[in-house]
């Protein structure tokens, strides 16, 4: 036997010659010849009982499936039925016996809903601290803890004296120009300034004293008139200082934590307005050491207890320093603040003892709380684009808690 039929396609004829000689039915040697009398089709037979929807065995629907004889289809099928509940109507249930349902005693025929005990009830609506505020308390606590006093810091606007002036801080200094400072319009200047101390203030500018040269420029009034908002809390603490040298001279220990405004550039960083940690040490004697031993203990109840100082320049403190600590996971070390001793030019005229020296340091409250919630960007902690579900829900601050 040698032909092919003409009738099938050589596709078909191919698969039938293997399965012909798979299954020994033809012997397929120079002629094919016929080896069986009857032909047993296995597939014809699995497909025609798929057909009559009978069940096949799992390798035989394998193999179907990989000549792709066969499909895989599935059907859903639902038995409804009534159940004990049916009704024509769909009937409401009553959730709550209200006193209408009393008055007309429809009660009795009401049908109430079943009460689930596990289901929660609605969120509480309830006021929640900001993280600023958390942060702020704890640090309050450290201060506190040191044995330190809180100054008043209700004072937003300040006079350029008192914000500048009084710091030693020259009045051409470029933070004292409208770039870098928020002044005031209306009222534009202060009523009223100790007389007798801007005097002095005026000369220790001008032509010096207490062993320093001064500025040697003409300092004038009007300019220290200005009002403002404080650039800094240690406006406020030269207030304090200037109160404190009216008065017998004691140990005194400051701190403040409020608002500051700056006119900087906005960015993920930098706002014109933040807050300032700042803390202060008003004694006798105290020297450099001094101030590097407070650090040291404020900040380690922080949890930072690798720290490094860097000679810095400050207007109003010499010696002055910047305090890095290490970031364990930034593995660097990290700028976290300014500290220095304020000096003689500042503290003398006000009245102070010679030997009388201040330790003071600041840092601004953002960046720690950042560091500590995980925010990379400033905005997103405070101003108008925070989302209200970042002061829902935050943890609580443990900080300097052992």
């Amino acid at each position: 036997m040698n032909y092919r039929p003409k009738k099938l396609d050589p596709s078909v004829f191919k698969i039938g010659c293997s399965q012909a000689g798979k299954n020994k039915w033809v012997d397929m040697g120079k002629q094919v010849s016929r080896k069986v009398q009857h032909v047993e089709d296995k597939v014809k037979d699995l497909l025609k009982r798929i057909q009559d929807e009978q069940g096949i065995g799992k390798d035989d629907i394998n193999s179907l499936k990989a000549r792709k004889l066969i499909v895989a289809q599935t059907w859903k099928g639902y038995s409804v039925r009534k159940g004990p509940n049916y009704a024509p109507k769909r009937k409401k249930v009553a959730t709550d016996l209200t006193r209408e349902n009393l008055q007309r005693g429809d009660w009795k025929e009401l049908e109430f809903k079943e009460y689930n005990f596990n289901a929660k009830g609605p969120p509480a609506e309830a006021g929640h601290l900001h993280p600023l505020l958390k942060v702020k308390q704890q640090l309050k606590n450290i201060f506190l803890q040191m044995g330190f006093e809180e100054m008043p810091t209700n004072n937003f606007v300040e006079s350029s004296f008192w914000n500048f002036d009084a710091l030693f801080q020259p009045q051409q200094h470029p933070a004292r120009d409208s770039h870098d400072t928020f002044f005031l319009e209306a009222p534009s200047t202060t009523r009223q300034l100790p007389e007798d101390y801007v005097e002095l203030v005026k000369h220790v500018h001008e032509s010096g004293g207490y062993g320093s040269r001064g500025y040697m420029y003409d300092w004038k009034r009007e300019e220290a008139n200005k009002n403002l908002l404080r650039t800094h809390t240690t406006a406020v603490s030269t207030r304090m200082l200037y109160a404190l040298a009216k008065q017998p001279f004691a140990p005194k220990r400051y701190f403040s934590i409020d608002r500051v405004f700056r006119n900087e550039s906005v960015d993920r960083t930098h706002l014109a307005e933040f807050h300032q940690i700042e803390g202060l040490v008003c004694d006798q004697g105290l020297t450099l050491g001094d101030l590097i031993g407070v650090l040291n203990d404020f900040f380690s109840r922080l949890g930072m207890s690798k720290l490094r100082f860097k000679p810095a320049y400050n207007p109003y403190t010499e010696p002055s320093m910047e305090i890095f600590s290490y970031h364990e996971g930034l593995k660097k070390w990290v700028e976290i603040g300014n500290s220095g001793m304020f000096r003689p030019e500042m503290l003398l005229p006000m009245g102070f003892p010679e030997d009388v020296r201040v330790i003071a340091w600041g840092l601004s409250l953002e960046r720690p709380t950042m560091i500590l919630y995980g925010i990379d960007n400033i905005r997103d902690l405070f101003g108008h684009k925070v989302d209200l579900s970042l002061i829902k829900r935050n943890p609580i601050c443990r900080l300097g808690i052992d």
